[in-house]
């Protein structure tokens, strides 16, 4: 018991865990190369690694086996029950026995019992990372030696994606970072890294949400990408619905780091500016402010991911991208323009109704007026979703339960301007 107490104290102290990594959104896949000389694979990681592991995601490949067990194996501190260890308290030290470790329980050279704190204690040779915590051992019988990869999947390690774009009046360019993060004590030296963008659904683990929300929780240390060699990431095209991406070099990322690595620089293939409004059909007036608004098309896909917005490089808002194809486009708002003010008033043209009285038949006029403030020229853009049975907005083809009604204004520098449909509603 000893023997294997102190391969566990040595797995826990190894400064990194040699391992390939296929990073999802929300999880990982790690891919361990394993050896055997003999008919017995002992694998061991710290318990707060195997808290994040999805249950029935371990796996053995290459590697034919008979039974895997896993165990649950006592800390480093439990090997030292019975031995001489040393208590600082204030000024002096002196040396006491360690009865239990599981509630710090020593006895003094008086023989009198009591608890201490693990940070009153000293030893005479340094303890691993994180000393009383657990670990857990999977043991694999096999039928003969062989080298093979253990494979299991982890909440602990994601990436994400996060983008700049950088505006002025000559232009914009749109930028991306990736943020590879590690929540465990468990550091990775990683030779071969994919990373996947898309949409993966994985079985639930409740201890690892729970593990995760704690690691946000706390502060963690972002790490530099190595300068030599520069790893750099290589898009690999789709995979049935996701995106493959490949780190160029081997890289280390260490235990609660998060490592930020230069990402996509695509071309964007269309940029506009504007102040919009999207809304629902009311026979009510309406009035406000309009809202400052974006419009992107790119040459590459886009994993979603949180946008950032410079104009002249300062910062004017944040905005969430969703997952978009190459080529499609992307609107989103960064807040109110005070500028440019509407007023959005409604006039019931005529109304049809059957012999009993009832509304089968209603058309509206809607007049939206703009005041724009502004020194310079903007476009203005309304989208108002109308509901029916039947719906006709100006000379449109008739569409069914919803219809679409859409503005676009090229409002002066300090102009007035309003513009006007007409919506017919039929009840039956």
């Amino acid at each position: 018991m000893k023997k294997r107490t102190l391969l566990a104290a040595a797995l826990l102290a190894s400064p990194a865990l040699a391992a390939d990594l296929r990073i999802y959104p929300s999880f990982a896949e790690v891919r361990q190369p394993v050896t055997s000389t003999g008919t017995r694979l002992d694998v061991t990681l710290p318990q707060a690694a195997w808290e994040n592991v999805l249950a029935g995601s371990l796996d053995l490949e290459g590697l034919p086996f008979d039974a895997a067990t896993q165990t649950l194996q006592a800390n480093w501190l439990s090997g030292l029950e019975g031995q001489t260890v040393y208590l600082r308290r204030g000024d002096t030290t002196e040396p006491v026995t360690l009865v239990r470790a599981r509630d710090l329980l020593v006895k003094d050279a008086q023989g009198r019992y009591f608890n201490v704190r693990f940070e009153e204690l000293q030893f005479s040779a340094p303890p691993p990372l994180n000393p009383q915590s657990p670990s857990q051992t999977l043991t694999y019988t096999l039928p003969k030696a062989g080298s093979g990869t253990l494979t299991y999947l982890t909440r602990a390690v994601t990436w994400a994606p996060r983008y700049t774009l950088k505006a002025s009046d000559a232009g914009a360019q749109l930028g991306a970072l990736a943020d590879l993060r590690n929540t465990t004590e468990l550091a990775y030296d990683v030779k071969a890294t994919e990373l996947y963008a898309g949409d993966v659904t994985v079985q639930a683990n409740p201890q690892a949400e729970a593990a995760n929300f704690a690691a946000d929780s706390a502060v963690m240390r972002a790490v530099p990408a190595p300068s030599a060699p520069a790893t750099k990431i290589q898009s690999q095209g789709e995979l049935r619905g996701l995106t493959r991406y490949d780190l160029t070099t081997p890289f280390t990322l260490p235990a609660n780091s998060v490592i930020t690595l230069p990402f996509l620089t695509p071309k964007l293939t269309k940029f506009e500016r504007y102040v919009g409004l999207t809304t629902y059909f009311n026979p009510g007036p309406q009035e406000g402010t309009l809202n400052r608004s974006y419009r992107l098309e790119a040459d590459q896909r886009l994993p979603a991911g949180p946008l950032t917005v410079r104009e002249d490089g300062r910062l004017v808002g944040q905005a969430q991208l969703p997952d978009t194809r190459e080529g499609g486009t992307i609107d989103f708002t960064l807040g109110d323009d005070p500028d440019v003010e509407y007023t959005r008033s409604v006039q019931l043209v005529r109304q049809d109704k059957d012999t009993k009285g009832n509304v089968t038949r209603s058309t509206y006029k809607v007049t939206y007026a703009f005041e724009s403030s502004k020194d310079r020229a903007v476009r203005a853009e309304i989208t108002e979703r109308i509901g029916g049975r039947i719906i006709i907005i100006d000379a449109m083809t008739p569409v069914q339960n919803q219809g679409v009604a859409t503005l676009k204004v090229d409002l002066p520098a300090k102009a007035k301007l309003s513009r006007s449909f007409t919506v017919v509603i039929a009840n039956n």
